[in-house]
């Protein structure tokens, strides 16, 4: 019997998704599960870019093939926006959007690595970036900042990791899955580390920069000499509450762009008109609403911060972006329940999600196997009934 490809074969499915279909399964069954494992806004996408984008579309100028890279207007504003944002200098030219960040990171480690390049990841890390990279034939290799230290690894481990082969390096801040934001002090460390090594691309992962509670976000491309060989990912998913609109985009290098651009030529071609023109409206509008959003986030992450620290054996951080927590649950490990015995976190989390009828996903796909991830975006009333059943669920295992 033919069988897939090897590299599908081996390659990880996400572990993000493969909970929240079991959560589906379980709802499909009539069972009211709370899903705290996918990291999507539970808020609506802001009427006025719904209603800029149904008003482009009536005005019958969309319905073409856009260009691959996207439309001229849209990479004007992404420009715009890096500019006045973020102090970034990217041109229209440098810019390439894409159905969502991950086609953009996708896009760049196929139009970047050679067979046994190595890409340096800073862990915990997003679970989609080793699959990318092994995909593109590179090598992951892994810096890891536990949570005594925010889950931050620093330059001196870096350094340490750097090695003829390096190729790149990737991180995301603020943080999937922890919500770490780096400071500016800490960035500019890692961009020492770099300095005599310009051939490295340093590729920022910045898809949650509206969602920061620190006062400021800073792009490592603003630090000196960084510019030329960083990637700035970015998109409108979560910042906007589009997630199912699929935009996303990078400023890149000119030839790194380019060589991008032709990559996507060839897989999928440009982004959806229809979703390229409510990027564009959320853009060149009000941002107020995503401004609201961020607010509201922050009283979740307060709130769910008190409920987690009155749980009995978890450790946990206070995070400084995204929606997210990563508590420590070590001290669950070889605990037994009816079922069996918690042998992982992904063991803790089917048990939750068995007794608890609340989902989260286990960190071992993010490079942490002591943690679970809990997005808090969900409504407050979802938040404090998923974490009342969570500490009764935990309180019986022995």
């Amino acid at each position: 019997m033919t069988k897939p490809s090897d590299r599908i074969i081996n390659m990880a499915e996400s572990a993000t998704l493969a909970m929240a279909a079991k959560a589906r399964e379980l709802a499909q069954q009539g069972v009211e599960v709370i899903s705290l494992s996918l990291g999507e806004p539970d808020f609506k996408t802001p009427q006025h870019i719904i209603d800029g984008t149904i008003a482009a579309m009536q005005s019958g100028k969309y319905f073409a093939y856009p260009p691959v890279n996207g439309y001229l207007d849209l990479r004007q504003a992404i420009s715009k926006k890096f500019k006045e944002d973020n102090g970034l200098d990217y041109t229209a030219e440098q810019i390439v959007v894409s159905n969502g960040a991950k086609q953009s990171i996708a896009n760049v480690f196929l139009a970047l690595l050679n067979p046994g390049d190595e890409v340096i990841i800073f862990s915990p890390f997003w679970v989609s970036y080793t699959a990318m990279v092994e995909l593109a034939e590179g090598v992951p290799v892994f810096v890891h900042g536990g949570i005594e230290h925010d889950f931050k690894a620093t330059a001196a481990q870096l350094k340490a990791a750097i090695t003829p082969k390096t190729k790149a390096v990737i991180f995301s801040s603020p943080c999937n899955p922890t919500g770490s934001v780096f400071t500016k002090e800490e960035l500019e460390a890692i961009a020492a580390v770099l300095a005599p090594r310009p051939d490295i691309i340093f590729i920022s992962d910045e898809i949650y920069e509206m969602i920061n509670f620190t006062g400021k976000h800073v792009s490592i491309g603003t630090l000196p000499g960084m510019l030329e060989r960083t990637v700035t990912v970015n998109g409108f998913s979560k910042g906007f509450a589009m997630t199912g609109w699929r935009v996303g985009y990078i400023g890149a290098p000119l030839w790194l762009a380019k060589a991008a651009n032709k990559m996507q030529g060839q897989y999928t071609s440009a982004n959806s008109s229809i979703s390229q023109r409510a990027a564009y409206v959320a853009l060149t509008t009000s941002r107020e609403p995503s401004v609201k959003m961020a607010e509201a986030y922050l009283k979740r992450r307060d709130l769910v911060y008190k409920l987690l620290t009155e749980i009995p054996g978890l450790e946990v951080n206070m995070p400084t972006g995204a929606f997210y927590f990563f508590p420590n649950v070590k001290a669950y490990m070889g605990k037994k329940h009816a079922g069996g015995t918690i042998q992982t976190p992904g063991d803790l989390c089917l048990y939750l999600l068995e007794d608890a009828l609340v989902s989260l996903v286990g960190g071992e796909d993010f490079g942490a196997p002591d943690c679970v991830r809990l997005s808090y975006a969900a409504s407050e009333n979802d938040l404090k009934t998923a974490l009342a059943r969570i500490k009764e669920s935990l309180a019986k295992l022995k």
